[in-house]
């Protein structure tokens, strides 16, 4: 199979792979379906090594990619180009609690993480809308779900390589320069984050808030350069910083010297910037507006095992 020149996701996928208004009880019985049909036209792929790559990875990482989209996927040794089938499941089966329409199962070369990451990001952009999703689930040929595929693609889906916010997330959760400290708190325990995202009332990022910064706001600074805290065994700095939680503001604790990488900057640039800065979260800004985070941990998932 020629791999140059492919420039959308329905380049990578054959009509024969399409597999719709599948009759199936879970997410195993659809998987197992996608692999038969790839072992079909496909007959070198040892499906039973496949499924247990697919499912080894499921059980680290949900499939669950956007509401009603299960992407089941893995790198696999030895495979020459990359392997693409969908199922649709109109009815609906359990994925991780969600209930999915559409199973992609997507297996790709172990040694190109950007190939694997720009079909990722390629059929992200394709399956991400809701109503578009709910109608290809509901075609009943694999022929009219090819074409409603085509017409629904951008004339290059799959980028030349990738920007920095298709490896960005969402964070958990965003604090304004307003909010309380108090709140801040709150949002930390809840979200279990260890930094988060400041932003202005239009949505501008104005800085960071992490969990060293409220340790630092606590501690005055003569206090770090003790180096026997014995006699504040108790805390008491805390005890302070809490009773005035509600009054005073992020801003007030934030810092503003954090560093932002543009959405459409190439992804590897990030990898620099984790290794040179020695931070373990980037902020990703479009036009200074807040866009996402890449965090370390999970720049190297998908780079490496994800």
């Amino acid at each position: 199979m020629e791999e140059i020149n492919k420039q959308k996701f329905s380049d990578y996928l054959s009509i024969n792979n399409i597999l719709c208004n599948v009759d199936a009880a879970d997410a195993e019985a659809v998987l197992c379906k996608l692999l038969e049909a790839l072992n079909r036209h496909y007959p070198k792929l040892d499906i039973k090594n496949a499924g247990d790559e697919v499912r080894a990875r499921e059980s680290m990482f949900s499939t669950v990619v956007a509401p009603g989209l299960a992407v089941p996927h893995a790198r696999i040794a030895g495979l020459p180009f990359p392997l693409v089938a969908v199922a649709s499941t109109p009815n609906g089966i359990t994925v991780n609690g969600s209930k999915v329409i559409m199973t992609v199962l997507m297996l790709t070369p172990q040694d190109e993480p950007n190939l694997h990451l720009q079909i990722l990001a390629a059929l992200s952009s394709v399956f991400a809308d809701g109503k578009r999703l709910e109608t290809l689930a509901n075609i009943a040929d694999s022929s009219g779900f090819f074409t409603a595929l085509c017409n629904a693609e951008g004339e290059d889906d799959l980028p030349v390589y990738l920007h920095a916010a298709d490896v960005m997330s969402e964070a958990p959760a965003v604090l304004l320069e307003t909010d309380t400290l108090g709140h801040a708190i709150r949002t930390f325990a809840t979200t279990k984050s260890e930094e988060l995202p400041v932003l202005d009332n239009s949505g501008d990022l104005r800085g960071v808030l992490a969990l060293t910064d409220l340790l630092r706001y606590s501690l005055p600074k003569h206090l770090l350069w003790m180096e026997n805290l014995t006699p504040i065994y108790q805390f008491q700095p805390f005890a302070e910083m809490l009773k005035t939680a509600e009054e005073n503001k992020v801003a007030d604790v934030m810092r503003e010297d954090f560093i932002t990488v543009e959405a459409d900057v190439p992804a590897v640039q990030l990898a620099k910037l984790f290794l040179v800065d020695k931070v373990s979260q980037l902020m990703i800004t479009n036009n200074g507006k807040y866009a996402g985070i890449v965090e370390l941990k999970s720049f190297c998932a998908r780079l490496f095992w994800e």
